[in-house]
């Protein structure tokens, strides 16, 4: 039950991370029947381009062993021994094509699943893997129900295609008999071929559905509950609170260079508590105004409270002030839009000849 509890509440799809690290682990979605498809494939192309060239070198072989054994010494254990390797030896060169392609294509059949890599877990030594109990529940539990159905569902499956494509071969063979053996061949090799030809499309078949159901039930078994999902977050973004706690304090850091740079401020304009905006203007280094600072309610007032301190003019413009504070940002230049607005005042206060707060203009 707690096994099916967990299940039902993983509702999550893997999270990029969980896929990565399960990828890294080599828990990897793996189909077994794509392998053994390719290795059919390769008897078939064995069969196609091969097979006949193959089978008369070895008739050959075996009619001149069987026609004259006369020519054959058998007169002690040394006479057998190289007579018997001399067939080994023939019978292995007629398969090592086939053995080496099956090889071949089986091994590209796994590789192209997934490349190769060297996975420590894979490897390390866990007790389930020699556990009897384990053994036994990976036999005939689910798991291994679920692979008995499959194996005698495919079992079923292309025996009865196969019968079907076969179902002329007897005849076939009985007229071949009566030729001679040379003709015979060519009968026997049609035969196998379509055979062959039938289970390797077969085999195609199940392979694609093998490999769509793997990667389905990879997924499957990767899939997170919501806490998990939360805590994967929380360890790569941080504490939610946490985080919230660093922009707070960053804020706070960042208010308090601002109200620093005040003092270096030509002109304050203000809106009249709500919004206060510090720019500063100096010929010959500043290319248009910059802000300084800027703040709303208390921020506001505060500059406000240091420009007085430092004798920095103030001008109440509501509207300027209104419109500056949403486009602005802190030590950037003012939008080309603010220039002549801006411009008036800082020629009012070059005017004074001083920083001193001007008498406050009429919104």
């Amino acid at each position: 039950m707690a096994d099916t509890d967990d299940k039902e509440s993983k509702t999550e799809e893997a999270t990029e991370k969980k896929i990565r690290d399960s990828v890294e682990k080599g828990q990897t979605p793996f189909s077994k029947e794509t392998p053994l498809f390719a290795s059919f494939v390769a008897i078939l192309l064995f069969v196609f381009f091969f097979a006949y060239s193959t089978a008369i070198r070895l008739g050959e072989f075996l009619a001149t062993f069987l026609e004259r054994p006369n020519d054959w010494l058998l007169d002690n254990n040394a006479d057998a021994i190289g007579l018997s390797q001399m067939v080994f030896m023939e019978i292995a060169r007629a398969l090592v094509v086939i053995f080496a392609m099956m090889m071949v294509f089986g091994l590209a059949g796994a590789l192209l699943q997934h490349p190769p890599q060297f996975a420590v877990d894979r490897i390390t030594p866990k007790f389930s893997r020699i556990s009897p109990m384990e053994g036994w529940k990976r036999m005939f539990g689910a798991q291994g129900l679920s692979e008995f159905v499959k194996s005698v569902a495919k079992v079923v499956f292309a025996g009865a295609f196969v019968v079907f494509a076969l179902r002329n071969a007897p005849a076939r063979l009985l007229d071949g008999m009566g030729t001679s053996p040379t003709s015979f061949l060519p009968v026997m090799l049609d035969i196998a071929t379509d055979m062959l030809t039938t289970i390797t499309l077969i085999m195609a078949l199940i392979a694609a559905a093998d490999l769509i159901w793997s990667r389905f039930q990879w997924r499957t078994n990767l899939r997170m509950t919501r806490q998990e999902v939360k805590d994967e977050l929380k360890q790569q973004e941080g504490d939610p609170i946490v985080k919230a706690r660093m922009r707070s304090l960053q804020r706070d850091r960042a208010r308090n260079r601002m109200i620093a740079a005040v003092p270096q401020a030509t002109l304050v304009i203000a809106n009249p508590t709500h919004f206060s905006i510090a720019l500063r203007y100096e010929r010959g280094r500043d290319n248009a105004p910059v802000v300084v600072a800027k703040g709303q309610d208390l921020v506001a007032l505060k500059i406000r409270e240091i420009a007085k301190e430092h004798n920095i003019p103030v001008f109440e413009e509501v509207a300027l002030a209104r419109s500056m504070y949403s486009q602005v940002s802190v030590d950037s230049v003012i939008p080309p839009q603010f220039y002549q607005a801006v411009a008036e005042l800082i020629r009012i206060i070059y005017a004074n000849g001083a920083k001193k707060s001007p008498s406050p203009r009429p919104a």
